[in-house]
C-alpha cells in the first residue's frame, strides 16, 4: 500500500474540510484503535510495530509539524503490512478521506478584460456537465421582437 500522505494527514487533524475531515479523522482514529492482529505468516521475533495510537494523538496535538505527520504516515504503513485487516480498512478509509477537500489544488478563477457574451463557469473539477444556450447574438444583427 502506498504510504498516507503527510498533507492529507496534517489538514485533516487541523481540522481543515469541515464535517466531512472530522469525520475523516474520527474514522482513522477508530481505524487505529481497533485491536492490533498480526498475519500468522509475521516472524518470529520481527520488530515491532506501532499501532500508530501515540503518533495519531501527537499529530492532532501540533498538526502542522511534519516530522509529526511523517511518523503517523510511516506508522499506518508499517501496521499494514502486518496486520491484513487493518490494511483493508486503511485502503477504504484512504478512499474516502481522499474525497475530503483539504484546500489540496483551490480553484482561483479570474475574468478580465474583454467582452464576453456566452456562458461562464468558475470552479474546479467539473465532470458530466452539458449546457444548451443559443449562440450569442452578434451587435446590430438584433431584430426587434414581432408583435
Amino acid at each position: 500500500m502506498d504510504p498516507i500522505s503527510v498533507a492529507l494527514l496534517a489538514a485533516l487533524a487541523g481540522g481543515v474540510g469541515g464535517e466531512a475531515g472530522r469525520n475523516a479523522w474520527m474514522g482513522l482514529s477508530s481505524l487505529v484503535q481497533r485491536p492490533f492482529r498480526r498475519g500468522q505468516d509475521t516472524p518470529v521475533g520481527a520488530p515491532a510495530v506501532s499501532s500508530g495510537e501515540a503518533e495519531l494523538v501527537r499529530l492532532e496535538e501540533a498538526p502542522t509539524d511534519s516530522a509529526r505527520g511523517q511518523a503517523l504516515s510511516a506508522a499506518l504503513s508499517a501496521r499494514a503490512a502486518v496486520d491484513a485487516d487493518f490494511h483493508a480498512g486503511l485502503q477504504r478509509w484512504h478512499e474516502h478521506a481522499k474525497l475530503v477537500r483539504t484546500g489540496d489544488g483551490d480553484a482561483h478563477n479570474e475574468i478580465s478584460g474583454g467582452t464576453f457574451s456566452g456562458p461562464t463557469l468558475l470552479g474546479r473539477d467539473f465532470s458530466g456537465i452539458s449546457f444548451t444556450a443559443p449562440p450569442p447574438a452578434t451587435p446590430g444583427t438584433d431584430t426587434p421582437p414581432q408583435g
